[in-house]
């Protein structure tokens, strides 16, 4: 018998900024930082390790690190359960950071989201925008 294939989406964000891949890299993984660009958290770059990231909202995504590849690659599970489980959503958020010759292309994946999920998607597609945009702002003040 076979399983049931089900079609996922992902959210794609790319962008350039004029920062090297180790200053980014650092807004990424440190916990304090990514509290100012993305939300609370309990980070560590860690294969294996379990945190949370906690939004202004009230909600909380569980996560787990998958891969970290110092100022090259970092994911992790981005799950968020809700009471009304047709919002639950379990997917997986990609960071990829390639040297430019001004800086570093940054390429955020989010996949794993489900046809139905039209909200979350569309939400992500707009979130991940303004995630970036704070990043490319906090990074620009790191020494």
């Amino acid at each position: 018998m076979t399983g049931i294939l089900t079609e996922t989406r992902t959210v794609t964000v790319e962008r350039e900024l004029a920062h090297p891949p180790e200053k980014l890299w650092r807004a990424l993984t440190q916990p304090h930082l990514i509290a100012e660009w993305l939300m609370n958290n309990d980070f560590a770059p860690v294969v294996g390790h379990r945190f949370s990231l906690r939004g202004e909202w009230g909600g909380v995504l569980d996560c787990e690190v998958l891969v970290v590849e110092p100022s090259k690659r970092l994911s992790y599970t981005w799950n968020h359960v809700h009471e009304d489980r047709a919002y639950n959503l379990t997917s997986v958020v990609t960071l990829t950071l390639t040297p430019t010759a001004k800086g570093t292309h940054l390429r955020m994946e989010q996949s794993g989201f489900l046809p139905e999920q039209k909200q979350a998607f569309h939400g992500a597609r707009h979130g991940w925008q303004g995630f970036l945009a704070k990043l490319d702002t906090l990074v620009a003040t790191l020494d």
